[in-house]
């Protein structure tokens, strides 16, 4: 539940309030889930290294981002000594994965605004966007229920796709 005492009681809605905690739980689940998942890369890299887990853990540490985790998995899923298959289903769990974490870099990534007169919540991105002539920063985007059934879809996909992963780890004969 949202820490009321900070918030006065008439600034925010009971319906704000309730859609917040929906959205803090959804944020949680999101953020467990995609760890969960992004950590099954390990496998992928143990096994188109021919390395053992525990190396591959020290691999995927050592990379920063998810981008990097994804860049190198499909770096050597492209290498001459892949089968086509494995390479095209690895690519296509890459893909996934990067599509997927939009929504999830979106949400962790920035700041919360609550609204004291209409009672309205916003995330506010904490990116710098360039533009030709002019820098922009702190894109706006309401917090509503359409915000909360978007994560609860993304929670979906990320359920599948932890899926297909196992499904391919034990398919290519992966380490685990």
């Amino acid at each position: 539940m949202v820490d009321t005492a900070s918030i006065e009681n008439d600034a925010m809605p009971q319906f704000a309030l309730r859609e917040f905690d929906r959205f803090l739980g959804n944020l949680g689940r999101l953020t467990y889930s995609w760890t969960n998942t992004e950590s099954l890369l390990i496998h992928l890299i143990a096994g188109l290294t021919g390395t053992s887990k525990e190396k591959a853990v020290i691999i995927y540490l050592t990379l920063n981002t998810t981008r990097a985790r994804i860049d190198l998995v499909e770096r050597l899923a492209k290498l001459d000594d892949v089968d086509k298959n494995e390479r095209n289903a690895l690519l296509a769990l890459t893909g996934k994965t990067q599509r997927l974490a939009g929504l999830r870099n979106l949400y962790s990534h920035c700041i919360y605004s609550f609204d004291n007169d209409s009672g309205d919540l916003a995330t506010i991105q904490m990116r710098i966007a360039d533009r030709k002539n002019a820098v922009k920063v702190g894109q706006m985007s309401a917090l509503d229920s359409e915000t909360n059934k978007a994560i609860e879809t993304s929670l979906e996909e990320i359920a599948d796709l932890n899926a297909e992963y196992w499904a391919r780890i034990a398919e290519f004969g992966y380490p685990v």
